[in-house]
């Protein structure tokens, strides 16, 4: 099972040397879970490195990034094809925060700058059958559901928390990969730079109240991968 992972975040300033990138995050959240794949990493943003070819992978996983879905990058309209190639060989994709956001874009939904502003920190969400503790880090949200899509978690400042579609793939808004640790330390070396003292101070004490679980959704999203690249298969 060969899983690209598409790294779609830009580590350009000084400040952020050392911090590990999503992929490596990504693959350590998951691999535990899923120790059969293979995991091949394609550093899009910061190396412009070229987009996977559709025959590279039997799996897709987009990270979050520092631009939004309506931003003109090199790289916008080749993942959207690239997407969409996907679902038409029916291989699975998986997106996470700015990755769960290009999906529900590319197809029939909606994102745009959330009135609410950007969240950072620990947030409640409801999947269904229970409640869960997850770290967010976003500006923007997901403000029309896709038709393909139906909604498997939300909170109440993001009704659109996680989605599942009719074809191969699923995302979540929050971040799975990250742990509070990372997140801390992005913030210190953030502030007066990319964030304000009082975000920090606010997403500091959301750390204090909540119980984020180790591995959140790394099972579920195991089970995704296996259930899909077997039957693209």
């Amino acid at each position: 099972m060969e899983i690209a992972i598409l790294d779609l975040t830009g580590h350009s300033l000084p400040m952020l040397e050392n911090i590990p990138r999503a992929s490596e995050l990504i693959i350590k959240w998951l691999s535990p879970s899923l120790p059969e794949a293979k995991f091949k990493c394609f550093d899009i943003e910061e190396k412009k490195e070229s987009l996977p070819l559709i025959t590279d992978f039997d799996g897709l996983l987009i990270s979050g990034s520092e631009h939004g879905v309506y931003d003109t990058t090199s790289w916008n309209r080749p993942l959207r094809s690239l997407l969409i190639e996907t679902k038409v060989a029916i291989k699975p994709m998986f997106g996470i925060c700015y990755g769960h956001q290009i999906i529900a874009d590319t197809f029939g939904g909606h994102v745009e700058k959330a009135d609410i502003g950007e969240i950072i920190g620990a947030k409640r969400f409801d999947f269904g059958s229970y409640q869960a503790d997850a770290l967010v880090w976003h500006k923007d949200q997901v403000s029309i559901l896709p038709p393909q899509a139906s909604i498997t978690a939300s909170a109440s400042y993001c009704p659109v928390g996680a989605l599942n579609y009719d074809f191969p793939a699923a995302s979540v808004q929050f971040h799975p990969e990250f742990s509070e640790l990372q997140l801390r330390k992005l913030f210190q070396r953030g502030v007066d730079h990319f964030l304000k003292k009082k975000q920090v101070l606010v997403a500091t004490e959301s750390f204090e109240k909540a119980n984020v679980p180790l591995a959140l959704r790394a099972e579920e999203t195991a089970d995704f991968f296996r259930k899909y690249c077997r039957s693209a298969n």
